[in-house]
């Protein structure tokens, strides 16, 4: 494409891997957390297989990261979600909700504690910078909550691991799933974790030196020249057969953890306290109205994923929506995640759903689609 300059103005932020991926093949991008994200080298089919057969690499700099240091880092952290992190070590990382005050969902991020009191939030697409901000405010508490010139990119599929030892050598092979390491790749400042939104055997690779950005993407676009690795981006495909959640989409401020079957991620019982634990012991008391659940959509193949929610009815009532859809050409499916009535949620009930490609038949069934245990990203 000639065309260089996608820009909209400067209040949409650039990547530091912006100039790599267009030479790369980047024709399409959207608007995360205000910042570019490519989503479109070509066929998302075929960025399907090479994530799931051989390796790609995703600029994924629009997982801001929200820093929090200072005296009180660890008691901050933990105001902020509902997730027990009195056994989450130095050096490791867990998946947390961060929760309002009603018990709604702000944002899923991936949390890493690179010290006793220094936390990134690696965030999905909303401002918790503002919230961990004013949470502070009143908090008593002493800490420093910043964005800091931090910048991940994504090494996903099973042949990412041959591509890490070419660039940090053998022992990276035993970084554990979910843990990080600091790394100096020949002056280049970064983190490296064992994590990724694939459901794949991947690495997020977190750049701390905005000025490094296109030097690491060829160096490693370089490294995996005979692993068969390709530039490209996050697939919807395989995060929706993996029953992966896209904050605005599958979740957001009016939705609760319990909806989700996320209850693992909060801690009711114990004393620890955080942001909305009084609305989200009320919420369990009480029960929830609608469930997420796995859906099959019997019609043609679709020709690309949902981009507005579809309702799904039975006998001319609504009960639900599809949130996430899209075809699977691995299992030759149509699959969608959805929110559905809770009485309406048991596998093999069927309704109807309307799409932009007309209404069809549609059957409750287990999620995720595929690979359910996550052993491929976590062996």
């Amino acid at each position: 494409m000639s065309n260089k300059n996608f820009g909209f103005g400067t209040q949409i932020r650039k990547s530091p891997y912006f100039d790599s991926t267009v030479k790369w093949g980047a024709t399409g991008f959207s608007v995360y957390n205000h910042m570019y994200i490519p989503r479109d080298f070509g066929s998302p089919e075929q960025n399907f297989w090479n994530l799931i057969e051989k390796a790609i690499l995703c600029d994924v700099a629009v997982e801001r990261q929200v820093e929090i240091t200072g005296p009180d880092a660890y008691r901050f952290t933990q105001l902020l979600t509902p997730r027990d992190l009195s056994k989450l070590a130095i050096g490791q990382c867990k998946y947390v909700l961060i929760i309002n005050n009603e018990g709604g969902i702000l944002n899923d991020p991936v949390l890493l504690r690179l010290a006793e009191n220094h936390f990134w939030l690696s965030l999905a697409d909303s401002d918790v910078l503002l919230w961990a901000q004013g949470v502070a405010v009143n908090s008593g508490l002493n800490v420093q909550i910043k964005e800091p010139d931090v910048s991940p990119l994504q090494l996903q599929g099973p042949t990412s691991g041959e591509i890490m030892v070419k660039l940090f050598g053998e022992n990276i092979k035993d970084l554990k799933y979910y843990w990080l390491r600091e790394y100096d790749l020949d002056g280049i400042p970064l983190i490296v974790s064992r994590t990724g939104w694939s459901s794949e055997l991947g690495y997020e690779i977190y750049l701390r030196d905005g000025s490094k950005g296109n030097q690491l993407y060829e160096k490693i676009m370089q490294a995996g020249k005979n692993h068969g690795l390709q530039p490209g981006h996050t697939s919807s495909i395989r995060r929706i057969e993996g029953g992966m959640l896209s904050y605005h989409a599958d979740a957001d401020i009016n939705t609760n953890p319990f909806e989700l079957g996320l209850d693992r991620l909060i801690s009711l019982d114990s004393d620890i306290n955080f942001v909305g634990k009084n609305a989200l012991q009320k919420i369990k008391q009480k029960g929830i109205t609608r469930k997420q659940v796995g859906i099959e959509i019997d019609c043609e193949p679709l020709k690309g994923p949902n981009t507005t929610f579809w309702k799904i009815s039975k006998d001319n009532m609504e009960i639900g929506k599809i949130t996430s859809a899209v075809y699977s050409p691995r299992l030759k499916k149509n699959i969608a995640l959805a929110m559905v009535s809770v009485e309406q949620s048991e596998l093999g009930n069927k309704f109807k759903v309307s799409t932009n490609e007309g209404t069809f038949g549609c059957t409750v069934v287990e999620k995720p689609f595929y690979d359910p245990k996550k052993k491929i990203a976590s062996n």
